[in-house]
């Protein structure tokens, strides 16, 4: 039987992964609050997680790839809705983007403070970015969209996330797609 976050024992592997990934990834985000990624140990990190650093290593390779994780589960969220529509416009993704960027603003918020933003772009080429099948048309169409979009996320975080997702996708559709202005 798979085992979910319902049917999971606690004693289980699994159990035990998910409870230390959960306990880690808390202990971190709450020692970035006051303090910046190169100032947290790794054992210090474990010891407020209530964790043996052994248990930090079986899951993870550095406490960037805590966060990294972490993005790409939010972003699963994102990622799914933006499957189930119908409308697949560059509009349409940049919109559902800036909405989730806005639903989880206090995390991403952390990660702007602590510099720590540039491991969006990896998720985001990872979701959106060229893939090893694609055509060469392909693959130069979605690292331009991929990076831009990063782009248009970095300087959003500059300006203090002050424009709402509707302002972005107005002015996306203004610089970018001046035919669709009206919709």
């Amino acid at each position: 039987m798979k085992q979910t976050a319902k049917t999971v024992s606690p004693c289980s592997n699994e159990g035990r992964n998910t409870y230390v990934i959960t306990h880690i990834t808390d202990a971190l985000l709450s020692l970035l609050e006051d303090n910046s990624i190169n100032d947290i140990s790794v054992s210090g990190l474990c010891e407020y997680a209530g964790v043996g650093r052994v248990s930090f290593y079986r899951n993870f390779e550095s406490k960037e790839d805590i966060l990294t994780m972490h993005i790409k589960e939010l972003f699963s969220e994102w990622k799914d809705e933006y499957e189930k529509g119908s409308d697949k416009s560059l509009s349409k993704l940049v919109g559902l983007i800036f909405m989730h960027l806005e639903k989880h603003k206090d995390f991403y918020s952390l990660l702007s403070k602590r510099h720590l933003i540039y491991l969006i772009k990896d998720v985001i080429l990872d979701i959106c970015g060229p893939k090893a099948d694609h055509s060469q048309i392909e693959a130069y169409t979605t690292a331009f969209v991929a990076y831009s979009l990063y782009g248009w996320i970095e300087v959003w975080f500059q300006r203090g996330m002050q424009d709402s997702a509707e302002e972005i996708v107005s002015l996306f559709k203004i610089t970018n797609c001046p035919e669709q202005q009206g919709n």
